[in-house]
């Protein structure tokens, strides 16, 4: 995490605290991501004693790493959630995470998070002329579940992104931008602040169900609690009484400019919106407040044929901005993104008043914020009613392994015949 942006620019800190000895609570929550600091933010503020678990630092996992794209609902349209889910789980599900901007937004504000948040809005940029019909086909979608976007002819595009790369956007004026890891680290100190007990650098070893409770113990504590949330996602280690769920792994990588100078910041991104294209292998693109332009793909910076991906991202600058043609990339960072073959989320019900939540797909920020508080409400009513989707008994994805390998390399195998200029 000091090696990415983020780490290097958050401003939102907790005072680290380690668990030692034994803790009583309410609820107990395993991960320090957007949706396990969401439901310790909820817990607290309803007067329940709540305990998190982070096994590194908060944020520490995608939460700290993602694009901090702050969109209403999933990558998929709502017709496409409501084929995976059925009429009413789907309907529920968008209805939901229509409103996802304005509650992260609305908690930012709240709590006086510092995120460097942005609410100019965001653009899904059509990289084809059947990029740009299917963005027609989902405005008009989104207008029935209230979501005011807006379609942009290419002229209109060019002038707020500063690319000519594009046939039209899909403009959401209730989207924006933030900081993501000084989101998160936002929600976790307003969490301590409303009473929660937030413990870093507190790794689960075992998970066990004694006297009607959970007892969560790590080297030096454990706690215990009638109800228990596990949060952790694409970044889960394994300890014994729970096993991790089942999802296929992708990696997003981001690469960083140095803060680009006065004209070009006029000229690119002139409002901060944040980007994104419609391309089967999507590019993002985006600047930060100190006028950074940050540009990311799928791809893991890690395996041998990497440098593919570091090549690309200057091509692809290139092709989009051309005065950015020789400007160094000076940071790069990746995070693993849990996947679903349906693209949706999933809520697991892995024990009595236990659930775990799971499977962004790459949409982290505000379906992670809403699940988590949700979950959090449903633990500690009792009633799983208000959760966006219903809990189900297991979850299975088969061949996993060779999806994620078929995504790398996928992505490889475009980033490497794609863009040359």
């Amino acid at each position: 995490m000091t090696e990415s942006l983020w780490g290097r620019t958050c401003q939102e800190h907790l005072s680290p605290v380690v668990l030692n000895g034994t803790e009583q609570a309410d609820l107990v929550i395993i991960g320090g991501g957007f949706s396990g600091c969401a439901a310790a933010l909820e817990a607290a503020r309803r007067g329940a004693k709540v305990c998190l678990l982070e096994a590194h630092e908060i944020g520490h996992g995608g939460s700290g790493r993602n694009v901090g794209l702050v969109n209403a609902g999933l990558w998929l349209s709502p017709n496409e959630i409501e084929k995976a889910l059925g009429a009413e789980v789907g309907n529920r599900l968008s209805t939901q995470l229509a409103k996802a901007p304005a509650h992260v937004f609305s908690l930012i504000k709240d709590h006086a998070i510092t995120c460097e948040a942005v609410r100019n809005g965001t653009l899904n940029c059509a990289h084809s002329a059947a990029g740009l019909a299917s963005l027609e086909d989902r405005q008009a979608q989104l207008l029935k579940l209230g979501t005011l976007v807006q379609v942009l002819d290419a002229d209109e595009t060019a002038r707020r992104t500063g690319s000519n790369s594009f046939h039209g956007a899909l403009f959401d004026p209730g989207a924006g931008t933030i900081q993501p890891l000084s989101y998160v680290r936002g929600l976790a100190r307003a969490a301590v602040e409303s009473g929660a007990h937030i413990f870093e650098n507190s790794p689960v070893h075992a998970v066990s169900r004694e006297a009607g409770c959970w007892k969560v113990e790590t080297e030096t504590g454990q706690v215990t609690a009638p109800a228990l949330l596990l949060a952790t996602n694409a970044y889960h280690d394994d300890f014994n009484g729970l096993a991790a769920n089942d999802y296929i792994t992708c990696n997003f990588f981001q690469m960083a400019t140095r803060p680009l100078g006065d004209r070009l910041r006029d000229t690119i991104l002139p409002g901060n919106e944040g980007c994104w294209d419609t391309a089967m292998v999507m590019t993002s693109f985006r600047k930060d407040q100190a006028g950074r332009l940050i540009i990311g793909g799928v791809g893991d910076l890690t395996h041998p044929a990497s440098s593919l991906h570091a090549q690309w991202a200057a091509r692809k600058l290139a092709t989009l901005f051309p005065d950015l043609k020789n400007e160094p990339l000076e940071m790069q960072w990746q995070g693993r993104i849990a996947m679903t073959s349906d693209h949706t989320p999933k809520i697991l019900e892995i024990g009595p008043s236990a659930y775990s939540v799971h499977g962004y797909s790459g949409r982290g920020i505000g379906p992670g914020t809403i699940f988590g508080t949700r979950l959090a409400e449903a633990l500690l009513t009792g009633d799983a009613a208000g959760l966006p989707v219903p809990p189900v008994k297991a979850y299975r994805e088969p061949f996993s392994d060779l999806k994620a390998g078929f995504y790398e390399s996928g992505a490889t195998l475009v980033h490497m015949i794609s863009e040359r200029v």
